[in-house]
């Protein structure tokens, strides 16, 4: 009792690669999911997480986490960090994102009442997001055509 439970390194690289899941790993190893993800940091087998502060510079209220403009903002994060966005929530977060920079808009967003559209005042907030999910597509669209 009290003893730490090891978790071999090469055993849970191979395990990892073979498709296990979290919860199959902390089984395996006799461990919770939250050494599993730990063990999984500390040998370089996690994904990077994802940051959209840029994107979402606001303190969202709970309420609007999950609204459109929410979504778009975060898909568009994401895709400017090189993150896998199935092309469907691509599509929809450019379309949205070009309607409102086509049309000089920007988005701004209040505690109390969520998103809003308002006229863009110089570089606009949705273009710089726009912006850098673009050329992270130009650049992934390239490496592609030269592979």
């Amino acid at each position: 009792m009290g003893r730490k439970a090891h978790i071999d390194r090469e055993e849970l690289r191979r395990l990892v690669a073979s498709g296990r899941s979290n919860a199959e790993l902390a089984a395996h190893f006799g461990v919770t999911e939250s050494g599993i993800l730990q063990a999984k940091r500390l040998a370089g087998l996690a994904k990077p997480m994802m940051d959209h502060g840029r994107a979402l510079p606001w303190k969202l209220n709970r309420a609007h986490n999950q609204s459109g403009p929410a979504t778009n903002l975060r898909n568009l994060s994401a895709i400017a960090q090189g993150g896998q966005v199935p092309q469907t929530k691509i599509n929809t977060a450019l379309r949205w994102a070009r309607r409102l920079t086509d049309s000089g808009l920007d988005v701004g967003y209040s505690y109390e009442d969520g998103f809003y559209e308002r006229p863009a005042e110089g570089t606009s907030h949705i273009e710089t997001v726009l912006t850098a999910a673009l050329s992270a597509l130009h650049e992934h669209e390239h490496e592609e055509g030269r592979g």
